[in-house]
Order: structure tokens, then sequence, then C-alpha cells
């Protein structure tokens, strides 16, 4: 038994609240987290948090996406609710971190936005992404355009017959602003771009400014988020729940080979094949295409020998599902016997669940870090889940006590 310690539950998992105060011997806050027939939420906590620890586990998913957003906003609002109330401390338990795979950058590879054409101009029509920027900064005489509410064509055209004055020959001066220049039919244009949003800071600003003390979370996909707070942030690790689920689950496992499905993710999987004394091989993807559409048609390389071997896919997080079952598809290609596909965040949004039935994956297996009842409904057999109630429940026992959570870092 845990005191003077209050373990606040969301609606996004009760499941793993549940289980996560069974592990500490004590009952979840009793709590009011409702809405308004105006979609407001509304928030009222039914026991005392006075001078106590308090710890509100919320994870960062909302049933295919519908309502991520509802859930943080839930958040603040319990954070809020809970330093009115005089809480000592409290601290966020996010299993799944909301808005982490969003890099915090202002523009894209290529130096500009993405903005998304006005008019239908693809197949069956859709409308393409595109790298060009928005229209330049005015010079001198160059007419003011609407931004991104006009084509790309448009605005070359208009930027064209400002520079030219009407005569075919460009006139090229001093100022950068005015002199354009066209590669492969890219084309640059300087001047001021439009910055996209930079949701990891604000992200990380709307939990403090809250009144959050701590943050505990796992396998965070971009690891810069934790300097977004200027409170601490512990990055628990789900590998060592994988870990053993290859030598416990997997026949001959010495015999296999890890694979990371892209760069990102090769030191994740070197940590393990290391630790195992198995192969690793690596799939590398190739984004030289400039459009959107191209890119996600890139093609993809195994640097590796899976040749009648068995196949481990490690990954933090599956959304779409479009990375491992193309790696799923490239590694039977090239001949491997099994596949297994390893992640930590099975998020499965969109026609994820049917990308993976029609998959070559053999046995997909995911952590709870967020709710998997309808993913297992539907997947049946093919999909197995770790519990990791029982690593945020020491972390979270830890933490109170002041104790070090290193432990919990460790792969072995």
């Amino acid at each position: 038994m845990v005191r003077n310690i209050v373990v606040l539950g969301g609606n996004s998992h009760p499941e793993l609240v549940e289980s996560v105060c069974g592990i500490l011997g004590l009952p979840a806050c009793s709590r009011i987290l409702t809405k308004f027939s105006s979609g407001e939420s509304r928030c009222e906590i039914q026991d005392s948090v006075r001078g106590k620890d308090v710890y509100i586990i919320q994870t960062g998913f909302g049933g295919n996406g519908s309502r991520l957003n509802d859930h943080f906003m839930d958040l603040c609002i319990m954070i809020s609710a809970c330093k009115t109330g005089s809480a000592r401390r409290v601290t966020a338990v996010l299993p799944l971190f909301p808005y982490s795979r969003q890099p915090d950058l202002p523009y894209n590879k290529a130096g500009a936005p993405l903005y998304k054409a006005p008019t239908p101009n693809g197949e069956n029509g859709k409308k393409e992404y595109t790298f060009d920027s928005v229209p330049p900064t005015p010079g001198p005489g160059v007419p003011k355009t609407s931004g991104l509410t006009n084509s790309s064509d448009i605005a070359n055209q208009m930027i064209k017959n400002a520079l030219t004055n009407g005569s075919s020959k460009k006139q090229y001066t001093t100022h950068d602003y005015e002199n354009l220049s066209i590669v492969n039919g890219f084309q640059a244009k300087p001047g001021y771009k439009q910055w996209v949003a930079q949701a990891g800071t604000l992200v990380a600003n709307l939990l403090t400014c809250a009144g959050c003390d701590h943050v505990i979370t796992m396998d965070l996909h971009d690891p810069q988020v934790q300097g977004f707070f200027d409170v601490p942030v512990d990055n628990l690790y789900g590998q060592p729940l994988l870990k053993r689920y290859i030598q416990q689950h997997i026949p001959n496992w010495k015999d296999a080979v890890i694979i990371s499905p892209d760069a990102g993710g090769a030191k994740r999987a070197t940590a393990i094949a290391d630790s195992l004394g198995m192969e690793f091989a690596l799939i590398h993807k190739e984004r030289r295409p400039t459009k959107i559409t191209d890119r996600q048609n890139a093609s993809m390389m195994l640097v590796g020998n899976v040749t009648d071997r068995v196949c481990i896919l490690l990954d933090d997080i599956a959304d779409t599902g479009n990375t491992i079952t193309r790696a799923a598809k490239l590694l039977k290609k090239e001949g491997a016997t099994t596949i297994y596909s390893l992640l930590t965040h099975g998020v499965f949004s969109g026609d994820a669940i049917s990308r993976v039935k029609a998959s070559a994956i053999d046995k997909l297996v995911v952590t709870n870090s967020v709710p998997q009842d309808e993913h297992k409904k539907q997947l049946g057999s093919k999909l197995d889940v770790l519990d990791i109630s029982p690593i945020f429940a020491e972390a979270i026992r830890r933490v109170h006590h002041g104790e070090s959570i290193s432990v919990l870092f460790n792969y072995e």
C-alpha cells in the first residue's frame, strides 16, 4: 500500500488506470469527467488531493484519433483542478505522448512549407501536395497576392509579369526577391516563408502552464520533446518487454535477424540485437523525389541477408502501418520465412488494420500503451498485447518515494 498518493485516470485508457492502481494497492481517485452538451469538458475531483502527490494517467490516443484533442484538453483541466485543490505535486503519466511525431521544425527539408493546391489537379480529382512555398514578399512594383488561396501558377505569372515589365527578357537585379531561378521544374522563391506550427513546444507549454510538475512517458518518437519542458521528463523504455517476448515466444530466436524498418530506429534495434547477440539488418528508404506523392512511393532497400531466416521488425510506433507492411513485403521478397513485428505503440489509425491483415506479417506484437481491445477483435490471434502497467506502477512508486528509476532504463 502506497500512502499519501492519488492516482487519477482520464477517459482515454481506463483499463490501464485500473491495472496500475491494482499493482499499487490503492483505489483510483473518484472524479467526474464528462462533457456538456456544448462540447465543453467538465471535471470535478471528488477526493481530497491537498498536500498529496497526484499522478494523472492519460494516453495520447482517442479511438482512431477522433478524440485525441479532447483527451489532451481533459488532461490540462485535470492538472489545473489538482493544483487548485492544493496538490503538492502533479505528474502527468502519458504512455503515448501526444504530438510527439511532429518534429518541431519551421519548414520542411526542402526549405519551404507544404501547402495544398486550391483546385483538384491530381488523379481522380484528388489534390496534390507540392514543395512550392508561398509567394515571396512583394518588391517594388510587385502586386500583393492573397497568399495560400492563389495557385502557384497564378503567383508565378504575376511575379513574372512584374519583373519583366511586359518584355520577354528577364531583368535581373541585385535584389534577392526579384531574381527567380528554375531548376528541373522547381522554382525557388526567396522571401519570407510561412512557418508551420511548432506543436512540440506548444504541447509542453500547455502542460507546464496548467501546472504539471513532472512528466512520465514511454518511447518518445522524437527524444527532442524532452528538451521542450522546463520540468523533469522521464522517458521509459518498452524494449525490455519486447526483448523478453523474443526470448520466450520466438522459436530458435538466436538464429533470427533483428530488422529496423528505417534508419531512425536503427539505434533502438541494434541495442536489442547487441544485448541478445543476434544479427542486425537495416531497411533504407530512398527519399530523393521532391514531391510528396513520389516520396510515399520511395524505394526501399535491404542492407543485410535474410534469406531463409526468421525476421523480427522492431519499431516504436505504428500509425497507418505503411512502413512496417512495406518492410514486411520487402523481407518476404528477399526470402524471409517468418516475420514478427514488435512495436511499442500500436495506434493503427485509418485503414491500418486492413493493411496489416493483408500484409506479410505473421505475428504482430504491441504494448497496451493505447487501448487494443478493438484491434484484438479484428486481428485475432495475429495480435499479441504486452502489459506495461507494471513498468508505470513501479515508476510511480519510485518517484513518489524519491528512489532512482534508472533501473527502468536498462535493457537488461
